[in-house]
């Protein structure tokens, strides 16, 4: 792997010069290096730098799969999960985010929880989920905060904790989840593992609705039409 040739790809990428980046990374990729053939897939994939083509996108991915590239992983199975230039197929996805999982790739590690959690391409199984949500909370993923919190509040494939839960609302919430400010919001509002404060749920839920989330304008609503609020 030539760490200069990437490095110069990697700023004309930064900068929009896609074009000029593509170049670099294919050069690499025809020699076998698999971060830039995972590169060059994932321009395809997006029409950066050339004109979208998923089925280029999954040729390159399965090279670098080869070496058992861990963000290859992860986007070949983004494609198979979605159909993008191959026949959907969800237990292919699965096991190949499972991989990537494995290999400690955080949002990876969230696709497997969520689809463990729903029996998406494998058996449900809620404490697995539980596992994989707590492998990408302690990488950083945002998803997996609210996710697990999620597991906590309802007592699913981990011991109940309204105070985990709210724990964990709270991490997602600050780190700009607008679902996980909703959930925080209904602890707040209804005392779940925290003290009650409707000032509190107020300003979560206006936080997750001016985000766009649906439910929480719903709970909004229902407040003002109580009279908990004038506006």
């Amino acid at each position: 792997m030539n760490e200069e040739e990437h490095k110069i790809a990697e700023l004309l990428y930064s900068k929009g010069s896609f074009k000029e980046a593509f170049e670099i990374y294919e050069n690499l990729a025809k020699n076998g290096d698999p971060k830039a053939q995972t590169s060059i897939g994932y321009m395809y994939q997006n029409g950066e730098g050339v004109e979208q083509d998923f089925a280029k996108a999954k040729v390159w991915y399965e090279e670098a799969v080869k070496f058992e590239y861990p963000f290859a992983l992860h986007n070949l199975a983004v494609l198979y999960l979605n159909g993008l230039g191959t026949l959907p197929d969800e237990r292919v996805a699965f096991q190949l985010f499972l991989k990537s999982a494995i290999l400690e790739v955080p949002h990876a590690q969230f696709e497997t929880a969520y689809m463990l959690e729903n029996g998406i391409g494998c058996e449900q199984n809620y404490s697995e989920s539980a596992f994989w949500y707590e492998e990408g909370a302690k990488r950083g993923n945002i998803e997996s905060f609210n996710n697990l919190g999620v597991l906590f509040r309802d007592g699913l494939g981990v011991e109940q904790s309204y105070e985990k839960a709210a724990h964990l609302f709270k991490r997602a919430s600050d780190m700009g989840n607008s679902q996980a400010m909703y959930n925080l919001g209904y602890c707040y509002d209804n005392g779940l593992g925290v003290e009650q404060n409707s000032d509190l749920a107020l300003e979560q839920l206006r936080k997750s609705a001016s985000l766009g989330n649906e439910k929480a304008n719903e709970m909004l609503d229902k407040l003002r039409d109580a009279g908990e609020f004038a506006f």
